[in-house]
């Protein structure tokens, strides 16, 4: 994935090499905000027409993720296509992308 090798030569042009387990807290963090924006702009899903989520936070929580596959060595399109096929038995064997758990 370009955006995976574009991610990985930031990490490595700014020295910003980190621990899985940090780049996973990243991530939660960047997750955290956009649920944040969401709980704000929708007052707290009342108002679900008042959506809005910055485009930076999605693409923060997008680096955040692509780094944690870096961190991990996971390619992350073969990790997307991989869990586009678990959605797709999914929804071939049960009628639904839902894990059911």
């Amino acid at each position: 994935m370009e955006e995976q090798r574009t991610v990985a030569a930031f990490i490595d042009e700014h020295d910003l090499d980190g621990e899985p387990a940090f780049r996973i807290l990243d991530l939660a963090a960047e997750v955290g905000e956009i649920a944040a924006e969401t709980t704000d702009s929708t007052n707290y899903g009342a108002e679900p027409d008042n959506l809005a989520v910055a485009t930076d936070e999605i693409g923060d929580a997008l680096f955040s993720l692509l780094a944690v596959a870096h961190s991990l060595d996971i390619d992350a399109d073969e990790a997307l296509h991989e869990s586009l096929e678990k959605y797709e038995r999914r929804l071939t064997e049960t009628g639904s992308a839902a894990s059911g758990d």
